[in-house]
Parts: structure tokens; sequence; C-alpha cells
């Protein structure tokens, strides 16, 4: 194996460790040894790719902003809020993305708590994304202005997948959450 390969492997394994980690334990109370010994790699291997804990978070953003990225680049993604299609794929997307990383996002808002550094690449990360949204919205009679009509359906959408309740399918809860936010954001039943 190529020393390049090698590194590669040995980065994406201190990443998946990390994101078990924060799953089972918290972003807080996960040492970088903890980390190393889930991956199987020696201690000193993280600081060949990350500074600190925060480095391999800003690592994690990335791949989850890439991951963002290319699923907007796939069939399917429509724009347009007033098509309730395009809130349905959404609204799939975003429950799809915080299955994937629901651990990892806390343990971001963990971060964020204690590393002013971090808290502002974070804060940049979620901007962008409202930027993007706040474009579907173009067009759209909203019940608030853009910015406050994004906030109310992230907290819906948050909150729900939060309290839902159990026994929900993956289909109903999609078009439970896709009707409440077309209609909140649109007035209108489909």
């Amino acid at each position: 194996m190529k020393r390049s390969e090698k590194a590669a492997e040995t980065e994406t394994a201190l990443k998946a460790a990390a994101k078990r980690l924060f799953a089972e334990r918290g972003y807080l109370n996960t040492k970088i040894t903890d980390i190393t010994a889930a991956a199987g790699r020696a201690a000193g291997s993280f600081y060949n790719h990350f500074g600190g804990k925060e480095d391999l978070l800003e690592a994690l953003l990335a791949d989850i902003s890439a991951d963002s990225d290319e699923a907007a680049a796939t069939e399917g993604h429509k724009s347009d809020f007033s098509d309730p299609d395009a809130v349905r794929w959404h609204v799939k997307a975003y429950l799809d993305f915080h299955r994937a990383n629901a651990a990892t996002m806390l343990a971001m808002r963990q971060a964020a708590l204690v590393n002013e550094d971090f808290a502002e690449k974070f804060a940049q990360f979620g901007e962008v994304q409202r930027r993007d949204l706040i474009g579907h919205l173009a067009g759209l009679d909203l019940p608030a202005p853009p910015e406050v009509s994004v906030a109310l359906m992230y907290a819906l959408v948050d909150g729900f997948v939060e309290l839902a309740p159990p026994g929900l399918s993956e289909e109903d809860l999609t078009e439970a959450l896709t009707r409440f936010v077309y209609r909140g954001l649109t007035g209108k039943d489909y």
C-alpha cells in the first residue's frame, strides 16, 4: 500500500472512530487518545492529520458540506418551494442528513460552546445552508421575513425529528413534515 493510501485510510479511520465516540460519549467527554485507540492507531498518528479535536471537527464539517453539495446536485432536486415536490425532496434530504450526522452535529454544537474559532466556522456553515434555502423561497408570500421563515422551518423539522412518535414510518414522517412545511410557507394545501 502506498504511503498516501495508508494516510488516507488512517484519516478515514480516525474520523469514523471520532463519530462513533461522539455518539456514545459526546464531544467534550472524548479525548484524542480515545479516538486513536478506537481507530486502532498510534496516539501520535492523530497529529499527522489533525492539530486537535477542533481540526478533526473542521474536517468532518467539510465532509458534511461536500455531502450536502453532492446531494443537491442529484436528480430530483428542485429549488422552487412553491412546488410541494421541492419541499418533499428537501425534507427527505434533511431527514437522511439528520440520521447520518446527528451525533456529529451535536459534537459541533458542543465544540462551538467552548471554542470561539470553531463556533465561527460552524456558524458560517449554517449561514451558507440558510442562504441557500432562502433562495428557494423567492416569490412566495411568506408568513414572516425569509430569514424568520427558514428559522421556523429548521426548528420545526429538527424538533419533530427529535419528538416524533415511535413507530412512525419514514414515509409518514416525510409526508407529515412536507405538508406542514409547505402549508406554513405557502398557506396552501396540496
